[in-house]
């Protein structure tokens, strides 16, 4: 009887996506690589081969991409509309980014990915909508979208959790068009 073979990339792909999904539900502490190769149905041998322990494991599960649309045809008034539905996407109770998000308060790592898709991936993207001071601009955007998610997804700050997606965007609209087009110190 002869062994089919392995596909590599298969196995690697079901292993970050059985870690994203522990380090979010578990956080990294309660995460152990035999609950990540149980849930990938594989070897935990396996995850250390490609890995080699659980914090090269949480690295390559942290390095995530933001698909993010062309953003220089969009008004910069409409933006929250746009943005919202991608961070939901990516923060919300099933998105990859919610184990970065919960971590990054505890966790160099994290914290270092977090910020990494912020500075290489969110700033580039909204420097087109921004007349100056792109990276300022950019960065309170940024925060914006992460103290939301925060307080919706890790909190579960009530108001914020039970408020649907659309009044949500009707929040938001005005204070992200503000920091990417409007004068500071100006409302």
């Amino acid at each position: 009887m002869s062994r089919r073979p392995r596909d590599a990339d298969a196995s690697r792909t079901s292993i970050l996506a059985a870690a994203r999904l522990q380090f979010g539900r578990h956080g990294f502490e309660r995460t152990t690589i035999r609950s990540v190769a149980a849930e990938a149905g594989v070897d935990p041998a396996l995850v250390m081969r490609y890995f080699q322990n659980k914090d090269g494991l949480f690295a390559a599960a942290a390095r995530l991409d933001v698909e993010l649309p062309d953003l220089s045809e969009v008004d910069p008034d409409r933006i929250a509309d746009v943005l919202l539905p991608v961070f939901i996407g990516l923060w919300g109770p099933d998105g990859p980014f919610l184990p970065l998000l919960r971590a990054a308060t505890s966790n160099p790592v994290a914290t270092e990915a977090l910020l990494g898709v912020l500075t290489e991936q969110v700033t580039p993207a909204l420097a087109v909508l921004a007349p100056d001071r792109p990276a300022e601009r950019a960065a309170l955007v940024g925060a914006q979208l992460l103290g939301i998610s925060v307080a919706r997804y890790v909190l579960g700050v009530p108001p914020i959790v039970s408020m649907d997606d659309a009044t949500l965007i009707e929040w938001l609209r005005p204070t992200l068009a503000h920091y990417l087009t409007g004068e500071p110190g100006v409302s």
